[in-house]
């Protein structure tokens, strides 16, 4: 059966040293790990846009904000779930005191009120921590895929030298002549890593963009979302008739208290500084 390989590439991997096996199976583990990296980050990603869909959906045929939070529905795969449950037990805490939905939600929700703009302010920041907690879970583990990409090529690289110096010693200690038949296993077996090495990082950059820019549009999506939501809770829960105050008058605030001095400089003026003028 034909190999698939080319025949320089089996030429060199059938002559091939041990330092130049080393580091191929270095690079065979980093193309391993980058790989299950890619693929399982593909379908995540894959799975949270359908779930992020599928909520968003259900949030906005929803009649109220509040409404999926207490029915107590749970999207594990969905960002979009984590920000705004994190949000409404913010919220219902302000509101109610309680930061889960229990059975007489529902009634205390009806007479609750409002809450002032600054705690809105506090519901704005868990939403915003939220976002960034779901951020990073987006971004986890392609740390693997940067370091196949940036450590592959070099990894060859150095094979490659480590192996040309290998052949050239060789020369030198057994006196041989230095003809293209000498040096062609030495140099071929040389030239494997950088082309393994080449093999592990080009896939890896491409796949790593990609999945770069696909957690990058999700991101944004996150934080378009959590504005929509923020401005949904702050239409319905939050009262801005008292967001204007009025500032004290300065009667108000008394009379500033003044400090006295102590030490030499507290003495009295010279007596002569009080005195009336004297006239001519």
């Amino acid at each position: 059966m034909e190999s698939f390989l080319s025949p320089g590439l089996q030429y060199g991997l059938e002559h091939s040293t041990l330092t130049c096996w080393i580091i191929c199976g270095i690079l065979a583990l980093l193309s391993i790990i980058s790989w299950a990296v890619i693929l399982s980050k593909h379908f995540l990603l894959s799975r949270v846009h359908r779930a992020n869909l599928s909520f968003a959906r259900e949030y906005r045929e929803s009649n109220h904000p509040l409404e999926l939070f207490q029915k107590r529905e749970h999207h594990e795969f969905s960002s979009y779930y984590h920000i705004y449950h994190a949000a409404c037990r913010e919220m219902a805490w302000y509101l109610l005191g309680e930061d889960e939905p229990g059975t007489t939600f529902a009634a205390r929700l009806q007479g609750a009120g409002r809450i002032t703009p600054s705690q809105m302010g506090a519901v704005q920041t868990a939403m915003e921590r939220s976002v960034a907690e779901a951020a990073l879970r987006l971004e986890a583990r392609m740390s693997w895929v940067a370091t196949a990409l940036g450590g592959a090529p070099f990894l060859g690289l150095l094979g490659t030298v480590w192996g040309i110096l290998d052949t050239f010693s060789q020369l030198t200690t057994t006196g041989s002549s230095a003809d293209l038949a000498t040096l062609a296993p030495g140099i071929t077996t040389a030239l494997v890593t950088t082309v393994l090495g080449l093999l592990v990082a080009l896939p890896s950059m491409i796949c790593y963009n990609a999945l770069v820019n696909r957690i990058r549009g999700m991101v944004v999506r996150l934080d378009n979302f959590a504005s929509e939501l923020s401005a949904g809770l702050d239409r319905t829960f939050v009262d801005h008739r008292f967001s204007n105050e009025v500032l004290p008058s300065m009667g108000a605030l008394g009379s500033p208290s003044m400090p006295a001095f102590s030490g030499a400089s507290s003495s009295p003026l010279p007596s002569a500084m009080h005195a009336a003028p004297v006239r001519a």
